[in-house]
């Protein structure tokens, strides 16, 4: 199991995740698509063309969750028990169609659960970048982690 137990968090623990993904046009519309999100800004090149980008905007949704997904291997991959809750989403920057996207945590809090001794709760931070460096999502989410099995 990849994943860290509970235990294994401490406050300030830092995370850069190796993984990198370059976004493509059709990840950008199919997502949108199956998410049932009509927004030109993602799908029609002519409408996006007019605005201030100049181009079409990934979807913000599918950057979170490539942001979050980035995060797993080192953090809760089989140890988490549920994501309790996101919080403090921001998009500082725009990602578009060819950017390549990758992710760095910092663990926020660590604290046990009050009403169930097996699992603790740990607060992270993750942060995606894309290919210069920019910040282009943040976002705190809170997981109920596993603690580590008795011997």
């Amino acid at each position: 199991m990849a994943g860290l137990y509970f235990e294994e968090f401490h406050v300030g623990q830092q995370f850069v995740h190796p993984w990198s993904r370059t976004v493509t046009e059709m990840d950008n519309t199919l997502f949108s698509l199956l998410t049932m999100n009509p927004q030109p800004l993602h799908l029609d090149a002519h409408f996006a063309a007019q605005t201030e980008w100049g181009q079409r905007l990934f979807n913000s949704l599918y950057t979170l969750g490539i942001l979050v997904g980035m995060s797993v291997n080192d953090t809760t991959l089989g140890t988490t028990v549920a994501n309790l809750g996101m919080t403090d989403v921001r998009f500082p920057k725009p990602v578009f169609h060819g950017d390549t996207l990758r992710a760095r945590t910092e663990v926020i809090s660590v604290r046990a659960s009050q009403s169930r001794p097996e699992s603790g709760l740990v607060e992270f931070e993750h942060t995606g970048l894309n290919q210069r460096d920019e910040v282009v999502a943040i976002c705190r989410r809170t997981a109920l982690m596993r603690r580590r099995p008795s011997a």
